[in-house]
């Protein structure tokens, strides 16, 4: 994924899916069983604010669907319309416990959305952090009373979209990019204890000096998402968790007299972020990673733009991209919502397609490099 912008404010091969009508679109996606949640919201495939909308939440290849997609409309929040892609794990109660309560618990630290319309993000912040943080602590007590699922929990990336603004609120590894100018741009990083990138070499430090060890990428041998809600085992049950790993043989007694915690292995803290929606921005792209995993924040954005440049349906465009990250075989669920700014006029935009100047250029590059080291190779034998 690309770095963050330096517009953005932060605090701390198979056929391509092409252009579908809506039946057919439909007709493919049942092959997967694909699984809606919830009555599709009444923003999803129709307009409010000026912006355009679409959301897809399709099961893969896995035998449970835990993903959903929730979408508010503008007038709850002060004119900021409230959209979120979660994506559970170890079961759908977290997901479950979220579709609701998270957006009720923003919707009362933001004050009706009256701090968004403020745009002190330092004051958006602060109420954003504590409705996460107080959402969590609620859904660990309410998965220890349910006693079913105890082990669930779930990512959650949240925008809050204004007329020339975006904040993002972001736990775990779902995606955030837009198109601007048809380029495209990632806003947020992925909370995942392993990989050589900054983001991820903090969740590392901080997991560790918590008390945890990181295993093939994954705490504690375990998750290989860092940062989540629910997942009490990481958080109020960590003692018990070694227990049960020496009854399990995957640690000893000897191991654990060693482990220390100082804090929470997983967290459900978020990085917040904070975007001016220039002119140029044309559309907003979330989505979990049963897409990014097997498609390019590249090739995503101009896969949507040709899109909507071809029949104009942003629903249709939705549905088209999470069956495309099927036909690349995703072995995840795929959620997906996009926000059309309504800024462009897709019928007069010629289609992108591959670079083939730069794809030829770099093929010759590579063919020089290699014809050089077979000639120095052949130099030094001699």
């Amino acid at each position: 994924m690309a770095l963050l912008s330096p517009r953005l404010q932060r605090s701390p091969s198979h056929e391509p899916c092409g252009v579908l009508t809506r039946d057919s679109c439909l007709r493919r996606r049942s092959r997967w069983s694909a699984v809606a949640l919830d009555a599709p919201s009444p923003l999803a495939g129709g307009v409010s604010g000026g912006v355009r909308w679409g959301s897809s939440a399709l099961q893969g290849p896995r035998s449970e669907m835990e993903d959903a997609v929730v979408l508010r409309p503008p007038e709850g929040l002060a004119g900021f319309s409230f959209a979120a892609v979660f994506d559970g794990h170890a079961g759908f109660s977290s997901v479950q416990f979220l579709r609701d309560e998270l957006y009720k618990e923003c919707k009362t630290a933001l004050h009706d959305g009256l701090l968004l319309s403020n745009k002190n993000f330092s004051a958006i912040r602060t109420g954003i952090v504590k409705a996460f943080e107080t959402v969590d602590a609620k859904l660990l007590n309410w998965l220890e009373q349910m006693d079913k699922e105890v082990d669930s929990g779930a990512t959650a990336t949240v925008m809050f979209l204004g007329k020339d603004v975006l904040i993002i609120s972001h736990v775990g590894d779902s995606c955030v990019a837009i198109s601007r100018t048809g380029k495209a741009e990632v806003l947020t990083s992925p909370h995942r204890p392993y990989g050589n990138n900054r983001v991820s070499l903090e969740e590392v430090k901080r997991i560790r000096a918590a008390g945890g060890w990181i295993v093939d990428g994954r705490i504690c041998g375990d998750i290989s998402v860092s940062r989540a809600f629910g997942d009490m085992r990481f958080k109020t049950k960590k003692n018990e968790m070694l227990e049960k790993g020496v009854k399990e043989g995957r640690w000893t007694e000897k191991f654990i007299s060693r482990i220390q915690f100082k804090g929470d292995l997983v967290t459900s803290s978020p990085d917040i972020y904070q975007l001016d929606l220039g002119s140029d921005v044309e559309f907003i792209l979330l989505a979990s990673d049963g897409l990014w995993d097997y498609m390019k924040s590249s090739d995503a954005i101009t896969f949507v733009r040709n899109q909507l440049q071809q029949h104009g349906d942003v629903q249709l465009a939705c549905e088209a991209l999470a069956q495309a990250a099927l036909d690349r075989k995703s072995q995840d669920n795929i959620s997906i919502v996009i926000a059309d700014l309504g800024r462009t006029d897709w019928q007069s935009l010629p289609t992108q397609g591959p670079n083939f100047f730069y794809e030829i250029s770099q093929a010759f590059a590579t063919v020089g490099v290699v014809s050089l080291v077979i000639w120095i190779s052949s130099q030094l034998s001699l």
